[in-house]
């Protein structure tokens, strides 16, 4: 049984800060990538972080870089995205995602292509 398990979503000031989480079971939990990826009102889905777990090496989408940060907690197998200084362009639906690709680039692990699972997502929302 595979599964990605959103969660902490929810509604922020623009300025403000929002972490949310991803729970892997299955085969997800043993995931060479983990990356959260968006999808906003009418446009396409993006990548936004991702990490590759056996180099612990972080990857973000130029939009996000110096405000977002990936992290994972081992133990747990989760992997959480810490958003600051959010601001409205950031709503969305944020989705978690593995991929079991010994090695990517980086243009590779924020793209939607190499993950073959994903969670139901979840909503974020940010106000001005």
């Amino acid at each position: 049984q595979v599964s990605l398990v959103e969660s902490g979503g929810g509604s922020v000031q623009a300025g403000g800060s929002l972490t949310i989480s991803c729970e892997a079971s299955g085969d997800a939990a043993s995931a060479d990538y983990l990356a959260w990826f968006r999808q906003g009102s009418g446009k396409a889905r993006e990548g936004v972080a991702a990490v590759w777990t056996t180099a612990d090496r972080t990857y973000y989408a130029d939009s996000v870089e110096g405000r977002f940060t990936i992290s994972r907690d081992n133990a747990k197998n989760t992997v959480h995205l810490q958003m600051n200084d959010l601001i409205p362009e950031d709503t969305a639906t944020y989705y978690c995602a593995a991929a079991q690709v010994p090695v990517m680039t980086a243009r590779q692990a924020l793209s939607e292509n190499p993950y073959n699972h994903w969670g139901q997502g979840i909503q974020v929302v940010v106000s001005s």
